[in-house]
């Protein structure tokens, strides 16, 4: 059974969620520009403290392949904490990229392993 709540709860839980948010748009990193530089084959993320990253697609789940044009359609979502690429239906979070998450945890292993590989060679 589903518990419901008032409009007094609904109201406090909405402004502690808005006061949230303005709290993360101020503390946590947001993408303010993401584009593909085909020249140097790397998705670029200027972020709000104008910091810049980048990373190559080829390790990227979902991004790993794709043509120029594909991966030049990168959209940031209207917060700034995600990326989207609705062709390729990849999406990735600011933060996961800059901690190192290109996908998932078997992504991630056997991206380990192949970089393991060439170290060993």
């Amino acid at each position: 059974m589903v518990d419901l709540i008032d409009d007094a709860q609904f109201l406090e839980q909405y402004q502690r969620a808005i006061a949230a948010a303005k709290q993360a748009s101020v503390t946590e990193p947001r993408a303010v520009v993401a584009y593909y530089d085909a020249a140097s084959h790397l998705m670029v993320i200027r972020l709000n403290s104008g910091a810049v990253f980048t990373f190559s697609p080829d390790i990227a789940q979902g991004l790993a392949g794709a043509s120029a044009e594909d991966l030049a359609a990168v959209e940031i979502t209207p917060s700034g904490a995600g990326l989207h690429w609705e062709k390729l239906d990849a999406d990735f979070s600011v933060t996961g990229l800059l901690s190192g998450y290109f996908g998932t945890r078997a992504w991630m292993t056997k991206l380990q392993e192949q970089w393991a590989g060439q170290q060993a060679s």
